[in-house]
């Protein structure tokens, strides 16, 4: 027999914006996660509307404080369309997001993939990078739409995850990593 998960009510409460470094956040108490997902340890997908914005909530994930406790991040985009900023009491909606998927959105180009094939130690990075990471690239390379963009970011993809220090997608590589 299937068992048919119930569809839980949005949550719904009012909370200070808070900053950490230059995080905008809202705090999620361990009882209001529980009752978006009884026991969920790991970053936890959500739909989010701040003071009933927008139309369409945003789909973002909470991030577990160790506690029981989610931060909630705020990206500008969000505080924005809600007129909100740090220090100010927002309405907060939430809602788990069954439809989320994890794992990469984007798969592999070819063009990538053949390349990867034809280098052993870039292939070994490759796979030894964290699944966040691989997802940042691909989705990075589905971006791309002229050949030159292509062929340019290949090399400099080649280039780091063959072992060589240099900056690419705007980060320091070191080692493949």
């Amino acid at each position: 027999m299937i068992e048919k998960r119930r569809t839980r009510a949005p949550l719904a409460f009012t909370a200070e914006v808070q900053i950490v470094g230059a995080n905008p956040y809202v705090l999620v108490s361990a009882q209001q996660a529980q009752t978006l997902r009884p026991g969920w340890r790991r970053p936890m997908p959500v739909l989010v509307k701040l003071n009933a914005t927008p139309d369409t909530p945003w789909r973002t994930n909470m991030m577990p404080t160790g506690s029981g406790e989610f931060y909630l991040y705020l990206h500008g985009g969000m505080r924005k369309a809600a007129r909100v900023k740090v220090n100010d009491v927002v309405t907060v909606t939430l809602g788990f997001d069954a439809t989320y998927r994890n794992g990469p959105l984007h798969d592999s180009p070819e063009w990538f993939q053949e390349a990867l094939e034809r280098s052993p130690v870039a292939l070994t990075n490759w796979n030894n990078l964290t699944a966040s990471r691989q997802k940042e690239v691909l989705r990075y390379f589905a971006g791309l739409k002229s050949d030159q963009a292509k062929k340019r970011n290949l090399l400099q993809a080649l280039r780091v995850l063959g072992g060589e220090s240099d900056r690419f997608m705007g980060r320091d590589w070191l080692n493949g990593q």
